[in-house]
């Protein structure tokens, strides 16, 4: 086995997870990993950008932040606008010195958006400025 590859249960511990948290991750398609016969292996790359982790770097790089937004009572339309335009943006930098991680989930029946970003503070800021924005137009 490649060491660039993690097993169910490294990336569980790796992760402070459940391995049955992990497998659910997998299967809801939040965490992608490959079938390898009955057993999933997750790359290392994706396991870290998963858990906001940056390796082999050192200093500034190392801070990430990690935020949650909820947003209440939002348009199926404007929930689509909302992570469209924040997947755009987070795809735009790419002299970007640390990994960034966006994930946004909508829920038709409650209306609610959720949005889950790991990134350097700065890159975070700027896509917290651009929900912001989005939101007052959206008004």
């Amino acid at each position: 086995m490649s060491s660039k590859l993690a097993t169910v249960e490294q990336a569980a511990e790796e992760l402070g997870l459940h391995p049955k948290t992990v497998l659910r991750y997998i299967r809801e398609g939040r965490l992608s990993a490959t079938k390898i016969g009955k057993a999933y292996r997750i790359d290392r790359g994706t396991l870290d950008a998963f858990g906001g982790v940056v390796r082999g770097r050192s200093g500034a790089a190392d801070v990430r932040a990690t935020c949650v937004v909820e947003i209440a009572d939002i348009s199926p339309e404007g929930a689509e606008r909302t992570a469209s335009l924040l997947n755009a943006a987070s795809m735009t930098d790419g002299a970007r010195p640390a990994p960034l991680h966006l994930s946004t989930a909508f829920d038709p029946t409650s209306r609610h958006l959720k949005i889950v970003l790991v990134a350097s503070p700065s890159d975070a800021a700027k896509l917290l400025e651009l929900v912001d924005l989005q939101l007052r137009a959206l008004k």
